[in-house]
């Protein structure tokens, strides 16, 4: 049986064809997404992300009718997940966009939305017990610009930075932005340790103001860990004792190689302790 998908409030099963080729989305990538995971029919860290999302459309200029809001959306993603009887542990992706016309003459500023949801193994979520290995993807390099900090649909540098990774055989590449400093990984933020200090590229570097980043900031914060936000240099990077990245799926997991750097988890093990119930 195939799985169903929600386009603006109706849904469809998988396949349906449902974008034009007008489509601003596709010909320009004209919006912006979130990926979001519901745990026992709950969506976690709900109000943030919908608050990211909401700047994110102001920023990018939408018109907002009143019937599109936080609350038609959270109802609309849970209802279809149980329709695909994903219900325990599910990935979502939100794509919100704008519709038909060409670069400079849009039909109207108005949001289009599809709704997708993947069921995800038990797993997601705890410490990886294996150690990622990432590479460094110096072919394109993210801007540092009033969008880089939404998870806009103009996503070449990781899109390219994921097909490198697939073909070095890494679990995921780190992009650098055009200073040529550590921005982020395809999927994730990163953070180093370094003499007891956790250190991660500030917002301003370009990186995506990702949900479980700003949260664990906070916790770290709360229980005493000194938390840099600073700029992140190659050398940095290579110089640090251990490493790990966050997303809203995965919440943390530990690398523990770059190239032939190869590092431990001992600390990483310790955050993961002390915070994992406050990852809901």
């Amino acid at each position: 049986m195939g799985y169903f998908f929600n386009y603006n409030g109706k849904t469809f099963e998988e396949g349906t064809p449902v974008i034009q080729p007008d489509s601003r989305a596709l010909r320009y990538g004209d919006g912006l997404f979130e990926t979001l995971k519901i745990k026992n029919e709950q969506i976690l860290f709900e109000d943030e992300h919908f608050s990211r999302l909401w700047k994110g459309l102001k920023l990018l200029g939408f018109d907002i009718p009143p019937h599109f809001t936080p609350e038609k959306l959270s109802s609309s993603i849970l209802a279809l997940a149980k329709k695909n009887k994903h219900e325990k542990l599910v990935r979502v992706r939100l794509n919100v966009f704008r519709g038909n016309g060409g670069i400079n003459d849009p039909e109207n500023f108005l949001p289009n939305y599809i709704i997708q949801t993947w069921e995800l193994p038990d797993t997601a979520g705890t410490l990886n017990s294996n150690g990622l290995t990432v590479g460094i993807y110096n072919d394109a390099k993210k801007s540092c610009d009033a969008f880089s900090n939404i998870k806009h649909n103009n996503y070449l540098p990781s899109v390219m930075g994921a097909l490198k990774a697939k073909e070095e055989q890494w679990n995921d590449a780190i992009i650098l932005n055009s200073f040529d400093r550590i921005c982020e990984t395809t999927i994730a933020n990163i953070f180093l340790i370094k003499n007891k200090t956790i250190i991660t590229p500030a917002k301003e570097e370009g990186c995506i103001e990702g949900i479980m980043r700003l949260h664990l900031i906070q916790q770290l914060k709360l229980n005493d860990w000194k938390v840099e936000q600073s700029k992140v240099s190659l050398d940095d990077l290579m110089a640090a004792e251990e490493i790990f990245v966050t997303n809203s799926i995965n919440n943390m997991r530990w690398v523990k190689q770059i190239g032939d750097k190869m590092l431990g988890s001992k600390i990483i093990q310790e955050i993961y302790t002390s915070l994992s119930s406050t990852f809901l």
